[in-house]
């Protein structure tokens, strides 16, 4: 996740030492992002929802929903390894990505985005339902989905969860009234990457992923004094924007859903924020951890996420 806050002492902006040049990545990464999405956009209540789609039509159907700021592409490296045995599609849900902005946000309407996403990407075409793995604020969604809309989806895989609001204070959330109306636009393109950092704040070690996610975090925009600059592509209103009434679904037992199951990172704040409140998980959701992971597993430990994910789709539900 990107944000113009300027980072906490103890976890410095991952990309900063790098000014602007791409950290060298392993093999396997630079081999799933070379196999690139097919990119489009669907119409969901009058706003465009950018769709990234990979794996051929007719196999079983995977929905990919990112985190709070976040974007489809956060995905692109995961997807492209499921891909080989399901048909996968993510979703920039608006307000984020490379997606429309709305006056307002709301639960249902990103239930329905989902939905339409899906049926856009084919992931229906099989002939069965698609599973639907949300992470983070993607996941509080997919959560909403599967108890309001479990007919539109086989089961549900929840990556980081919190079941909650939003984080604190003291995690660099902004609460909504000191959000600025814009996001901040830089000079050049390492400027920016120099800014970018994951919420809540926590290490990185896998800095080739961070400035993946960021360079695609990012878009152009005129500056003031003339040329080009860069800014954050998600709308930085979007928590002012936001009907909370969905909120409460995450914090009451579900009645009848769809199959769920939570997997979580053993060292996120996010998780231990939530035990601490003495929230929990939904009895009847089973729930694992990935270890020497925190709340952005994908970047923490984005092949053990793949493996637990594969997994689970070969065994459940």
């Amino acid at each position: 996740m990107a944000d113009d806050l300027s980072s906490l002492p103890e976890f410095p902006p991952p990309l900063a030492p790098y000014k602007g040049a791409v950290p060298e990545a392993p093999t396997w990464f630079d081999a799933a992002i070379a196999k690139a999405p097919e990119r489009s956009m669907v119409t969901v209540k009058g706003a465009a929802i950018e769709l990234l789609t990979w794996g051929q039509r007719g196999k079983p159907g995977l929905l990919l929903v990112h985190g709070n700021t976040a974007h489809a592409d956060w995905w692109s490296f995961i997807a492209p390894i499921l891909a080989e045995d399901y048909r996968v599609a993510a979703i920039s849900m608006s307000g984020m990505g490379g997606s429309d902005w709305r006056e307002r946000y709301d639960f249902e309407t990103y239930a329905d985005e989902m939905f339409e996403g899906a049926k856009a990407a084919g992931l229906y075409d099989d002939g069965q339902k698609p599973i639907y793995v949300g992470h983070s604020f993607g996941g509080a969604q997919v959560f909403y989905s599967a108890t309001r809309h479990a007919d539109r989806m086989r089961a549900a895989i929840l990556v980081d969860t919190g079941f909650g609001g939003p984080p604190p204070a003291e995690e660099g959330f902004r609460a909504p009234e000191t959000r600025p109306k814009q996001n901040r636009a830089y000079a050049t393109l390492p400027e920016a990457l120099a800014r970018f950092r994951l919420m809540p704040p926590q290490s990185c070690r896998n800095t080739y992923i961070a400035d993946f996610i960021a360079r695609r975090s990012l878009k152009a925009v005129p500056l003031d004094g003339g040329g080009e600059g860069w800014t954050w592509r998600f709308d930085p209103q979007l928590w002012n924007k936001l009907d909370r009434v969905g909120l409460s679904s995450l914090t009451a037992p579900p009645g009848p859903h769809a199959p769920m199951v939570h997997v979580y990172g053993e060292n996120s704040a996010i998780i231990q924020r939530m035990q601490a409140a003495e929230r929990r998980v939904p009895a009847d959701v089973p729930s694992f951890a990935i270890p020497d992971a925190e709340h952005h597993v994908m970047i923490d430990q984005p092949l053990a996420l793949i493996t637990a994910l594969r997994g689970l789709l070969v065994s459940w539900p």
